[in-house]
């Protein structure tokens, strides 16, 4: 594999991607952007961007709220189907966050269900958290819905299978010192062999993102451990969701 074909983009742009992960969850998607802008109370028409936004399922929702919403994705089909919803506040771009974006626009940002951590070097993840605070106001907010590592590496089901739509996915897990990997073999009436993809997420901390924050002027307000915003525990939360201010 090599960087200028990394595995996300071919994962990301496939059609079992998103039947693995989202097909089932959209009322669920829809309950937890109700209880982020419960929390946050932001003003009607304020802007936002959902980085890594894929489909546009949170981008659709927010956008329903009265909300200007951006989003942006790597992945040309992802892109291609979001950009079926556009209309005067909702809006998709396909772009690199590693990469510049609109520069002091938006008074609010967001990255959902883990869409980060899979670059190769931790100057890659810099830049991506670099384009997400250049593209807030001061006092802009930016959430970052993230997984715990500790609760990953203890919860971890080495194998699995799941079918799904009639598509049989056999899932291995495993980790080292640095990353989460998964390797997910699909198997398909419609396929003449299976297909096998993988996947690479970098373990961070609590503390990694709050050095990374600060770096680009961003400091830690809240943590929250779950989707129902429950209190965040380094060792039972299945989720960490970070939020910051640019200050």
């Amino acid at each position: 594999m090599t960087d200028t074909q990394p595995w996300f983009k071919e994962w990301f742009n496939s059609p079992y991607y998103h039947q693995l992960y989202f097909k089932r969850d959209e009322a669920e998607a829809a309950e937890f952007i109700n209880k982020l802008i419960d929390h946050l109370n932001p003003r009607i028409g304020s802007m936002m961007l959902d980085i890594a936004c894929g489909k546009g399922r949170h981008s659709i929702q927010l956008a329903s709220k009265g909300f200007d919403v951006t989003g942006i994705d790597w992945s040309e089909d992802s892109i291609s189907d979001a950009k079926r919803n556009e209309n005067k506040n909702l809006h998709f771009f396909l772009h690199d966050m590693r990469l510049p974006f609109w520069i002091n626009y938006f008074q609010y940002a967001f990255n959902f269900f883990t869409s980060f951590g899979y670059f190769n070097t931790r100057r890659e993840h810099n830049n991506a958290i670099r384009t997400i605070a250049q593209s807030l106001k001061i006092d802009g907010i930016f959430v970052i819905d993230y997984l715990n590592v500790h609760y990953e590496e203890t919860h971890l089901v080495p194998q699995s299978e799941l079918e799904v739509g009639g598509t049989n996915y056999f899932i291995t897990k495993w980790f080292d010192e640095d990353h989460f990997y998964k390797k997910i073999i699909v198997e398909d009436d419609s396929l003449k062999q299976p297909v096998e993809h993988s996947e690479k997420v970098a373990k961070f901390s609590l503390g990694d993102f709050t050095e990374m924050f600060s770096y680009h002027q961003m400091q830690v307000q809240k943590v929250f451990g779950d989707y129902n915003f429950g209190s965040y525990d380094v060792k039972r939360s299945p989720r960490m969701i970070i939020v910051a201010k640019k200050i």
